[in-house]
């Protein structure tokens, strides 16, 4: 008989767009696989290439204001995905950056579990989401920190569930390791690099495409060019739009939620996409390089990966780093980017980029799982 596979990621929404997203998209391409979630609002969307599919939820489907996300009910996430009946599937593959690794299984399936990260906001980001959430203050402060910590109980418990991790970086590897000591093979996840145009002359100005959350540190960068007096286009929405509204000065324009076609224009005509967050991967910072593009970025976390400093390779740089998530070490390092523009080659940054293209990671993807299912029952005939 074929083999059944059943595939788990945490929410389906129009405003979910994301890298986990473009991972659900490229294994739906290549695996026939049912299609499970806590929420599922892409069904519906006749935008969507999710649009009629028949998709599994859960309970959360029919809490009210579930569409615009179910991170407000953060308590109930752990016993929502346990409620998912995969009995009927061989193989399991999830899609978990918060709790979908977490579905029950039995001894005779076979999991496999793409970790964008284990949840950012239980580990790395604890104390930043306590900073800036209400309910990080005052009494319900304490309650929000001991849910905290039974989180990451039950996101170390459920790592258990998992047979093979793969990661989405070395840097999120180093991470899974870290929380669960469990080894996780490394796939970048898709890029669609044709996509973006591929533009060699570029125009007078600089932009970053992200969401407007604390963690990006997207005031950061408004505050060095504001300091610089040069043109910036902040692209991107989230909670902090208004407060970059009000920082931004006369020579960063803050155009908020953008049309792909939009931002693949700005990206491509920059003189060089700026970006400060520490990310697992930051598929951002490749499609910049997709369009010939120049990158000025943290030093951390994915981008070491992803773009290579024009100091170390001279030949072959994509982009050039700064080492401190401060506005000074930012504004030296636009200085810096200006005295070596003419240094950086349009043509490598697009061949650069192009190892990350969904090809790759399907072919990747389907080596790991067969391999991975050719050990599982090996195993399972010896036990």
């Amino acid at each position: 008989m074929p083999l059944k596979y059943a595939l788990v990621h945490e929410w389906l929404t129009p405003k979910a767009t994301g890298g986990s997203e473009l991972v659900v998209q490229e294994i739906l391409n290549s695996i026939d696989a049912d299609l499970y979630a806590l929420i599922d609002f892409e069904s519906t969307n006749p935008e969507s290439y999710l649009f009629k599919r028949q998709i599994g939820t859960t309970f959360l489907q029919h809490l009210p204001q579930a569409r615009n996300g179910v991170q407000k009910y953060l308590p109930l996430l752990p016993f929502a995905i346990e409620q998912l009946d995969l009995r009927a599937y061989n193989i399991i593959l999830s899609s978990s950056h918060t709790v979908a690794k977490g579905v029950l299984t039995s001894p005779d399936q076979m999991h496999i579990c793409y970790c964008h990260t284990p949840m950012r906001f239980a580990w790395d980001l604890t104390f930043d989401y306590l900073r800036t959430s209400k309910l990080g203050h005052g009494p319900q402060g304490i309650l929000t920190r001991y849910l905290l910590h039974r989180m990451r109980q039950w996101d170390v418990l459920t790592a258990n569930r998992v047979d093979y991790f793969i990661a989405n970086s070395q840097n999120s590897a180093r991470r899974i390791w870290r929380c669960y000591r469990r080894p996780a093979t490394v796939i970048y996840p898709p890029v669609n690099i044709q996509r973006f145009p591929f533009v060699t002359t570029k125009q007078d100005f600089y932009v970053t495409v992200s969401r407007l959350v604390s963690y990006k540190q997207v005031s950061l960068i408004v505050q060095a060019f504001n300091q610089l007096n040069k043109p910036l286009v902040v692209i991107g929405t989230g909670a902090e739009l208004p407060e970059i509204r009000k920082l931004a000065k006369g020579n960063v324009q803050v155009l908020g939620s953008q049309p792909d076609e939009v931002v693949e224009k700005y990206m491509s005509q920059a003189k060089a996409f700026v970006y400060a967050a520490c990310e697992d991967f930051g598929i951002a910072l490749v499609e910049a390089q997709a369009c010939g593009t120049p990158v000025i970025a943290y030093g951390a976390g994915g981008a070491l990966e992803t773009v290579r400093d024009i100091r170390q390779h001279p030949d072959t740089g994509t982009g050039l780093f700064f080492a401190q998530q401060t506005t000074a070490a930012l504004v030296e390092a636009i200085e810096k980017f200006e005295a070596y523009q003419g240094c950086f080659n349009s043509e490598y940054a697009r061949t650069h980029a192009a190892q990350f293209a969904p090809k790759t990671f399907t072919e990747r993807y389907l080596s790991v799982l067969e391999n991975s299912w050719q050990e599982f029952t090996n195993r399972v005939r010896s036990a």
